[in-house]
């Protein structure tokens, strides 16, 4: 699910369709918080940044946020606690946030 979404965000970004190279045009911050989409590309070079410092915390991202599973099927998944992915459940949350800010 993460490549497609990656590769979705790639092709709408291309130059052929205005993508990054095109002047951005600041909105209203209450319809910004609406819609609270996230650059999947930039997301994606985020989380490889954090699988090569965090692998463990990278892949509970991607079976959290892409797979949808629960704290509980991503600690049977692992192989781990769920306090334990709980834990790095929030630390990835936290690094991915100021990395995409």
């Amino acid at each position: 699910m993460r490549r497609i979404l990656v590769d979705y965000a790639r092709r709408r970004q291309s130059e052929k369709r205005g993508g990054r190279g095109q002047q951005r045009v600041p909105l209203d911050p209450n319809l910004l918080a609406a819609a609270n989409a996230p650059d999947y590309a930039d997301l994606d070079d985020a989380l490889t940044r954090l699988e090569a410092l965090a692998p463990r915390q990278a892949r509970i991202v991607e079976l959290r946020y892409f797979a949808g599973l629960t704290i509980e099927e991503v600690a049977e998944v692992l192989g781990v606690s769920p306090a334990t992915v709980n834990r790095d459940w929030q630390f990835a949350k936290a690094w991915l946030k100021t990395e995409l800010e």
